[in-house]
Order: structure tokens, then sequence, then C-alpha cells
């Protein structure tokens, strides 16, 4: 039962009795490879020495180091020459239920079975939850760039729709005049321009599935999923193109139905631009910019929609930034932890941390596992330093703890026990009860959010003493790297020296993902933006000889046309980015609190950063629009009447 996967090498061999499989996690996290030595250290001191023969993944617990201790797997005969006394070794029996759904009843049963004598009970549901935590938020950034995209794409396929049908308006008249009806016109020109749209739906449901495998080697997803998230896609797009075909089905019969630009006043803006006396050039692009209000609005909402994603995106790149900049508000106030070996005592192992010139502060520090009540399940109780000098935990809501019995608790452990800020809380360690009073909520990333954080002076001495660990704090521009190699130095190799794991480090393939859905949804906004300067081209086009005419020189008719697209830009790229950044600290917060993690944590975009991002948006636009302009500039265009 809960047999592991091998993803490199073989499993344990008799005929190699010093071999051991280690887990995924846990051997990425050491640098093991196969064949690596890895030492172990018995109670006793004895040294042994194994060598990696495999490793494996494995549902038994959560990835290392938020879950621990590692995982590694060795033959029962080399363990009993590790440890030969069974009273140093603890037993952990697995359940293999026939109803998974019954996994919380019968954690309930054992609890009252074993009493005192059970350390600690988990279930699959805390271990996938564990599992998920980074593909939860990394799931969500794709879903909601997913849905804009989608938007945006039917956006752009609206309009270009729309334009089409505009400019087969005759040819529709006259098809009305042979005696087709509404309906069968709406119905071609729904296959017609459908037709595409359905044809890039699968060319791109085939290149994900071509990319999945190439990246994973395998695809095992759910078929019935992804034929939904097709068969929604395909709605879309025939919805988003029937709207124009509806439209084009109301033409009237008559052969000579003009196709022309609707007449009208001019807009505010270009009113606007005739009061400050702006040249002419631009106020005629002005107005043109708004001459079919439908499609203007389709343009500019268009273009607003993937605006106001990259905006969100660049805040999510802003708070993982802030995360490496700022551990400490994160919870990692400490950048190394010291564990003291089987032959050093804890306070030879605080002496030597002090010592160190980097270090700035030690904390004594403790994790436990504690029984939670009526859940039937355990929970991480982290004790680092005492009442009177507190570990600086980040406390986002309420205040840190002062006094003993005070504790702080992350978001998924006030969800998992539905208290709040000034309840108590009864735990129990070790068949001991823990009752604290929770004055503050943290941002913890570790465990779903599912740890209660209390002073040492907290627990009961036999918890307590020695400390487990030592929290180092370093001095600001001291070198993690270094300061580790020196304790190791000074303890002839006496301590166990941990780095602390920003989750900055642990979610970086956000910011590739960031960047590959920016670029997509950055070309879906222009493929709406050559759109909509080729319907700009078409209803002006008997308009450029006038312009000539009236003496403006190919580059103000150029300037003309590019300003009518400008405009529509500058105002969806700044609508966009303004609902961006008025959201996305919400949506993050929103996000973390739904994790577990707490909210807190969200950072919106520097301001530099959302200028840099419009600027080069509406500088990308303009460069794009200006290809068609110039050459429509340069056309000769005969005067003809209309």
């Amino acid at each position: 039962m809960a047999h592991p996967v091998l993803a490199e090498g073989r499993w344990l061999d008799a005929g190699q009795p010093d071999g051991v499989v280690v887990e995924h996690s846990f051997a990425r996290s050491l640098g093991l490879a196969i064949g690596s030595p890895f030492t172990v250290i018995a109670l006793s001191g004895e040294r042994h020495t194994l060598y990696v023969r495999g490793v494996v993944d494995s549902a038994d617990q959560g990835f290392y180091p938020e879950w621990t201790p590692g995982l590694a797997w060795v033959l029962p005969a080399t363990l009993d020459r590790i440890e030969p006394m069974l009273g140093r070794s603890e037993w952990v029996t697995g359940l293999r239920l026939t109803d998974p759904d019954a996994s919380q009843v019968v954690a309930q049963r054992v609890v009252v079975m074993l009493e005192d004598r059970l350390q600690r009970v988990y279930t699959w549901r805390e271990v996938r939850a564990a599992m998920e935590l980074d593909n939860r938020l990394l799931g969500t950034l794709l879903a909601l760039f997913g849905v804009v995209g989608m938007v945006a794409a039917a956006l752009a396929l609206a309009n270009a729709a729309g334009g089409r049908v505009l400019g087969q308006l005759r040819d529709l008249a006259t098809l009305k005049s042979m005696g087709f009806t509404g309906g069968q016109v709406a119905l071609l020109l729904l296959v017609e321009h459908g037709a595409l749209g359905l044809l890039g739906v699968g060319l791109g449901a085939l290149s994900g599935w071509g990319a999945t495998v190439v990246v994973l080697g395998t695809y095992s997803a759910a078929p019935m999923p992804v034929l939904a998230i097709v068969a929604g896609t395909a709605l879309v797009v025939l919805g988003a193109v029937g709207v124009p075909a509806w439209r084009g089905a109301r033409t009237p019969p008559i052969p000579a139905v003009p196709a022309s630009p609707p007449r009208g006043h001019l807009s505010r803006l270009a009113r606007l631009g005739l009061l400050v006396r702006l040249p002419p050039a631009l106020i005629l692009g002005t107005r043109d910019a708004f001459t079919r209000r439908v499609p203007a609005f389709l343009t500019a909402f268009g273009l607003a929609v993937p605006m106001m994603m990259i905006t969100i995106g660049l805040g999510v790149w802003s708070t993982l930034d802030n995360f490496l900049s700022h551990p400490e508000q994160v919870g990692q106030h400490a950048s190394l932890y010291v564990r003291p070996g089987k032959q050093m005592e804890s306070a030879d192992a605080k002496r030597i941390a002090e010592r160190d010139r980097d270090v700035r502060s030690v904390y004594p520090g403790t994790d436990v596992n504690a029984l939670a009540p009526g859940e039937a399940r355990s929970v991480r109780v982290r004790a680092v330093g005492g009442s009177a000098d507190p570990y600086p935990f980040p406390v986002v809501e309420g205040r840190g703890y002062t006094e003993p019995g005070e504790a702080v608790a992350g978001q998924g452990l006030l969800d998992l026990l539905g208290v709040r800020i000034g309840d108590r809380v009864r735990l129990t360690v070790g068949g001991s009860p823990l009752i604290v009073r929770i004055v503050g909520r943290t941002v913890e990333p570790d465990l779903d959010g599912e740890v209660l954080s209390v002073g040492l002076d907290s627990l009961a001495a036999k918890d307590s003493v020695p400390p487990q660990y030592y929290a180092l704090a370093l001095r600001p521009g001291a070198d993690k790297a270094e300061v580790r190699a020196r304790l190791l130095a000074d303890s002839a190799e006496g301590l166990d020296v941990q780095a602390a794991v920003n989750p900055a480090d642990r979610l970086s393939i956000i910011r590739v993902v960031i960047v590959a859905l920016i670029g997509v949804l950055a070309l879906i906004g222009l493929a709406n933006l050559l759109t909509a300067s080729a319907i700009g081209l078409r209803d002006h086009a008997f308009d450029l000889a006038v312009l000539k005419a009236m003496g403006l020189t190919p580059r103000q008719v150029m300037a003309t046309l590019v300003t009518g697209t400008g405009l529509l830009v500058v105002l969806g790229g700044a609508a966009g980015t303004a609902v961006g950044a008025s959201v996305v600290v919400g949506l993050i917060d929103l996000q973390g609190h739904t994790s577990g993690v707490g909210a807190g944590i969200g950072r919106a975009p520097a301001p530099l950063t959302l200028i840099v991002a419009v600027v080069a948006a509406v500088g990308t636009a303009l460069a794009v629009a200006i290809i068609p302009a110039r050459r429509a500039a340069r056309a000769q265009v005969p005067v003809t009447s209309r």
C-alpha cells in the first residue's frame, strides 16, 4: 500500500545492503543523485555510509522540507544494523480503507482507541492538500489567464467578424434579393466565420496536447474536463461570431446598399482638439476613432481586458519579488536553522551559533505535532523563542504573543478549527494538553497555514527541553552559504545546518508562466488592433484622396489613420491598467486566504513598472498600426462619387 513510484534508478536489492532509496523532494533538497553517498548517524553516534540507488515519488507525506523528516527507504537488515534497539524507533501504520471518504471517521476512532499513545495522525486529504499548495496557485493563475484570454479572443473574433460582415453588405443584399431568408444568411455567415474560429480551437487543443507530451513525457489528463473546455470554447467562438451574423442577416434586399461609415457630429474629443488647436491630422484622426461606436468599443474593451490581466500578472511578479527581498514578511526572519548532532549538546550548538560574526539573533525552537480537538488529525505547533524574547512572526491581524499561554496562528489553522482571534483552543501534544489563546494571525506559507506558533515557555518541559533547533537571524548582507560553511567547520560537522526555503523559490515556475501568458495576451490584443485598423482603413478609403486634395502630405494622412487607432489603444490600455492595479492586491490576498497562507501578501506593481508597461503596449500597438497606415497613405486612390 502506498508503494513508492520510481522516478530515477532502481529499487532496493538484497545483493547491495548499503543501498538507500530517497524521496524525490528530499533528494532534490540535499542535492543527491544516483550513486551519491548518504551518511546516516545512529543515536549511538556511529556513522553509516549508504549509497543512493533510486529516487522515488511517494504519497506517504507532503514535500520536504515543508513536511519533516525527510523520507528514505532501506532494507530491514540495514535498518537493524543502523539502529538495533527497537525502543529508539517509531512505528508508522498505514490503513487502507475500502471507502476513502471514511478516512475522517476512522481517524477519529483511532484517536479514541489509542489516546495518549498516538503521536501523530493524518489522512490522504492533508497530504494531497500539502502537495497541491503550489499547484493550486499556479492553477488559479492559469485559469484566470485562460478565462480572460477567452474573453479577449471573443471580442477580437466579434470585431473581426463584424468588420467582414460590413464589407459583405452588398453581397448579402444581393442574396436577400435572390430569395435567401434571414435565417439562411445568418447560418451562412455563422458557418463562414465560425469555421475559422473552430479551426483555431482545434489547433490550440492539439498544440496543448503536444506541448504537454513534450514537457511531461505523457498526457494523463482526464478526457471529460478537456472535452468540456474545448466544447465551451467552441460555444464562445460561435457566440462571438453569431452576433455579427445576426446583424448581417437583417440586411435589406437592396443591391445598392452602401457600406459607408455613419455620419454625425464631431466627437467631444475632436471638439477639444479644435479648441486647443491641435494639428489637422490629429483632429481628423480623433474624429475617425469613433466613427463606428460599437467597433470602437469592442476594440478599446478588447485591448483593456488583456492589459488588465497583464497588470495582474505583474502584480503576482511583484509579490514574488517582495518575498525574495523581504523574507521576514512570510515568516522567514531566520535564514538558517541549526540542529545539534547526536554527540553534541544543545548548549554547545547555541554557543557555536552565537559566536559567528554574521549571526545577529539566535532563537531556540521546537516543532511538535498536536492533535486537534474534534478533527482527528494532527497540526503543527511551532515553538520559537520565548514570551520575553519572541520570534518576530509576520502578524497581519491582532498582535504577537507576549506571555505564556498566548499564540498566533495561520489562516489555515483558524479555518480548520473554526476559531477567531481572541478564542482559546485546546490541543494535545504527546498526551499533554496545550491550552492557548490566539492573539494574532500570521502569514504562514507552510502546511497550508495549519500552524500554531507559540513561545517555548508555553510548552511542557518534556517537549521544549532541550530545544530541537536554533533559528538564526543573520546580519543584513550576510551570505547564507558562507555562514553555513563556517558553522559546519567550527562544529567539525557536528551541526545540521539548513537554509530556509523561500516560497518564491518554490514558485519560480510562475514567472515563466506569466511571461508566456503575457505574450499570448499581447498577440490577442494585436490581432484585435489589426482588425480595427482594417475596418478604419476600409471606412475611410475614399477619404484618402480628399485628404490629399486638401493638401495633407502622405505623412499627415498616415498620422490621421494612426491617431484614430492609437486613441483607442490609449483608452483601452489606460483603463485596463487602472482596473488591474485596483484589483490585483485583493485577488492575491483572496488566493492567499483560500489557500491557508492568509491575506496580507499581495503587492501591486510599482508605478514605474505600470508606466513602462503602458508605454510599451501603446508603442507596440502604434508600431503595428503604422504598417498598414503607411501603405494606405502612399497608395494612389482615385476620386469617385458616392
